[in-house]
């Protein structure tokens, strides 16, 4: 009934009715666009180098005549996984460590929130540059997904920890102890559902958060590795000739303006509607 509720909400929300509308038709484009364009991405065109958008290559081609239409809906499907990844992971953990070490306090709140506090003050982004660049196999995108997870969870961790400690305390989560409920079971079936609201504004913030570290990284070379691209690659590759010939920058600049765009619009329309105390 309240999943119906927020939803109602939601739809009611005319910029998140536009996030949502423009996510759809970016997943739709950088799935299903493919199918309809004349190159895949791995192929190259050597009668075609740094052609501007045309019949053939409709957003142009790239210095060594990689169609950029094809290599650009390639970029974004990799961003948009990346993001989805990192959200899931993060916030999950998020949710896992804030939740155990408030709820057993003691020894386990002592030794996860010290972990937490470590974690907040290394140096991520110099880490991820320093480690991605070495992962040079086919999975080396998972472990870039990995190590950027591990570095985006800990202030939601903090915020879980706070509200599980007053949850705990709740005459549901009591009569559950007096019932013999393991307590692991009780943190996952009262006090993790209890706060859902706050992990799903997460989790959907964290998407672009995650899209925009992946570009940023990838930018500077520290992201995805060749031959893969993603749209930080593809940035950094067109940025250096974006005035001479725009359509190596423009495309997924754009594209990735659009996509972050979106992820917040329906982000704020979430925080929106699952505010008890908004009256849309």
């Amino acid at each position: 009934m309240r999943s119906k509720v927020v939803l109602r909400r939601l739809l009611k929300n005319r910029q998140a009715r536009y996030g949502l509308a423009a996510l759809v038709i970016l997943v739709a484009l950088a799935y299903i666009g493919p199918f309809f364009g004349n190159y895949e991405w791995t192929e190259k065109d050597f009668l075609s180098f740094l052609s501007p958008p045309g019949p053939d290559h409709w957003w142009g081609t790239t210095a060594i005549g990689q169609d950029m239409y094809a290599i650009t809906l390639r970029g974004m499907q990799k961003s948009i996984v990346i993001g989805l990844l990192v959200a899931v992971i993060s916030t999950g953990l998020a949710a896992i460590v804030g939740a155990f070490a408030g709820y057993f306090g003691g020894w386990v709140d002592r030794l996860l929130m010290s972990g937490v506090e470590l974690l907040l003050v290394l140096p991520s982004f110099l880490i991820i540059a320093i480690v991605s660049p070495r992962l040079k196999a086919d999975s080396s995108w998972l472990w870039f997904v990995v190590l950027l997870a591990a570095f985006s969870w800990m202030v939601t961790s903090r915020v879980v920890r706070s509200m599980t400690i007053s949850l705990r305390e709740r005459e549901y989560v009591q009569a559950a102890v007096y019932m013999g409920i393991p307590r692991w079971k009780i943190i996952f079936r009262h006090i993790v559902p209890n706060m859902s609201s706050l992990l799903i504004i997460d989790a959907t913030l964290n998407v672009s958060a995650a899209i925009i570290g992946e570009a940023a990284l990838s930018f500077f070379g520290f992201g995805i590795q060749p031959p893969d691209v993603s749209l930080g690659t593809l940035i950094a590759s067109g940025s250096d000739n974006a005035s001479g010939y725009p359509w190596l920058f423009a495309f997924p600049a754009g594209l990735l303006v659009l996509l972050v765009l979106s992820v917040n619009l329906i982000g704020d329309g979430l925080r929106d509607a699952l505010d008890p105390g908004s009256n849309s």
